[in-house]
Formats: C-alpha cells, structure tokens, sequence
C-alpha cells in the first residue's frame, strides 16, 4: 500500500497526489494537518528521507521563532508532532522506499506504472 501525507491546499502536493493516480496507484491518504504523525513515525520517515531537517518545513511556519533551524533531531521531532505544519509535503511511503516528494517529479522515482503522456501539472506544463 503507498500513502502520501497530503496537504490539498499545497500545489506540489496534489500534483503528486494526481501523478500516483494516474500512474495507476490509489494511495492511502493521510491529511497529516489533521491527523499528525506520531514521533516514532516521524523519526522512521525522516530517517528514510535524509534527518529530520531534511523534513522540516521552514516556509511559512513557525520553525525559526522555534529556533529549529538548528536544533537535534529529537528537538525537531517533538516540534513536527505538535505542529505538523512543521511537516514538509508531500512525502510518498510505499512498501519498498519513502521519498519527500519535492520538487513533484521526484515521485517518478516510485511510481508503479508510466504516467499517461499527455499527463501534465495543475499548471499545464508537462512532468520533466
């Protein structure tokens, strides 16, 4: 089973969200703003995709008045699971890898199936 942790208000995340599916995947959908990861979750994730900076979101969020940007790993992850805002997006698990899936294109790297070709972003312009 894949799961994204999906925001819809975010671009990159439903353009994401729209390439699993028309790759032939339903995911698992986790509104993560609503239903937050736990910390142990969190530290398995972020461990996957590089630390738990790698999984921070700094953009628009409460990270820096935190005083995350260069805080541990453990600091960092107890910050995400009582903001999850903190959470960058979208992250793609599947059963075999988990990426953070930014820029979008990235999730090319875990698709089950090829994208139609005449696929493009909510943009219009087509996936690189």
């Amino acid at each position: 089973m894949t799961t994204i942790w999906h925001n819809p208000k975010c671009g990159t995340s439903r353009n994401v969200l729209a390439m699993l599916r028309a790759s032939g995947t339903e995911p698992e959908v986790v509104l993560y703003l609503e239903t937050p990861p736990d910390t142990a979750t969190l530290a398995r994730v972020a461990k996957a995709v590089g630390g738990a900076q790698a999984l921070l979101r700094t953009k628009g969020t409460p990270a820096a008045e935190l005083g995350l940007e260069s805080a541990d790993d453990v600091a960092i992850l107890a910050a995400m699971a009582e903001h999850p805002i903190l959470i960058n997006r979208p992250v793609v698990i599947t059963p075999t890898r988990t990426i953070l899936a930014r820029p979008s294109e990235r999730a090319l790297e875990i698709l089950e199936g090829p994208l139609p070709a005449d696929f493009r972003k909510e943009d219009g312009k087509p996936v690189a």
